[in-house]
């Protein structure tokens, strides 16, 4: 009678144990990529938020990409040189993508230029190359993977984590000056988990090398976008009629109804004999005038139709002016 009297508490503690192992069994989550601190998402809304301020307009600098090249062990192998580059070539497309997508430029081609030329000798079609203000040259400086997990008793886990940075400068195309310097860095991750034996299982995930550089580049045109647009906004009269000038600019750029801005002259250029750079001197404003509607239909064909509201044109010679900002020098 004793030995069946235990019975129900053995079959009682089997069942328990069964539970816990079942319990312990559970498959883990799926493996879920872990975005940098400041997803993607949240760095091209702010992208977006500098070429789009209210509070001023947004002068689109004409840029190209001079030369993106790979200096890291990623990507290189015996079988290619340094002439056939797929690495940079991938950064430079995905950073024209990303200053494109910013709205705070107009990015001339100049890396593929020979394919444009060759297409346009093919159909005949005359080519009227515009010169940039400025030139984006630099170089994926660092690139690395590394994995990194825990191993306990009933349960694992393992993290891959991809990182790059990119190094950037501006120079202006005039002087040869590289002017601004800066430098992004982005990291990307995936992680999986097992508890005895069941879960998640992730191989080798190459996506995240290139995740990693997206978020390098994000970061590093937000650099670019926040000092550039720091520089007092400015402009050219491109023509007058019956009392109203026109100015370049519209509403790509920020201008609408209402605003008000300063006509001065330019200012005379004169040679620093410290540096041995010009130096132009401050203008003087002669009027003020008044957005009073916008045309064209492109960033790159828009202008607006202004009126004076204060001072006078008169006398003044429209290549010979320059219009800004108000207040700014």
């Amino acid at each position: 009678m004793a030995r069946l009297s235990r019975c129900p508490a053995q079959a009682a503690a089997a069942i328990s144990a069964l539970a816990v192992l079942a319990g312990c069994a559970t498959q883990a989550p799926p493996v879920a990529p872990v975005e940098a601190p400041h997803s993607t998402a949240q760095q091209k809304q702010a992208q977006q938020a500098v070429a789009q301020a209210a509070a001023r307009p947004t002068l689109k600098r004409k840029i190209a990409i001079g030369r993106v090249s790979n200096e890291t062990n990623y990507g290189r192998s015996l079988l290619r040189d340094d002439a056939g580059d797929p690495v940079g070539k991938q950064v430079s497309d995905m950073l024209a993508k990303a200053l494109t997508e910013s709205g705070a430029y107009v990015v001339l081609e100049r890396t593929d230029i020979a394919k444009v030329q060759q297409e346009a000798n093919l159909t005949g079609a005359k080519q009227d190359l515009v010169g940039v203000d400025s030139l984006i040259m630099g170089s994926l400086s660092e690139f690395g993977r590394k994995t990194v997990g825990q191993s306990g008793f009933v349960s694992n886990s393992k993290k891959q984590v991809a990182f790059a940075k990119i190094d950037l400068r501006l120079v202006d195309v005039k002087t040869g000056q590289s002017f601004f310097a800066t430098s992004g860095a982005g990291e990307s991750s995936t992680e999986s988990a097992t508890t005895f034996g069941f879960g998640s299982q992730a191989s080798y995930d190459g996506t995240l090398n290139d995740a990693s550089i997206r978020q390098a580049i994000s970061e590093v045109v937000n650099r670019l976008s926040n000092e550039l647009q720091r520089r007092p906004w400015q402009t050219s009269l491109i023509g007058a009629e019956q009392g109203k000038y026109f100015i370049a600019g519209g509403k790509s750029q920020g201008l609408a109804p209402g605003m008000v801005f300063s006509v001065q002259t330019v200012g005379q250029k004169v040679k620093s004999p410290q540096t041995g750079f010009d130096i132009t001197l401050p203008g003087k404003e002669v009027a003020q005038i008044r957005v009073d509607s916008l045309f064209g239909d492109t960033e790159v064909s828009e202008g607006a139709s202004t009126s004076v509201v204060s001072g006078s044109l008169q006398g003044h010679a429209l290549d010979q002016l320059t219009v800004r900002e108000k207040g700014a020098q």
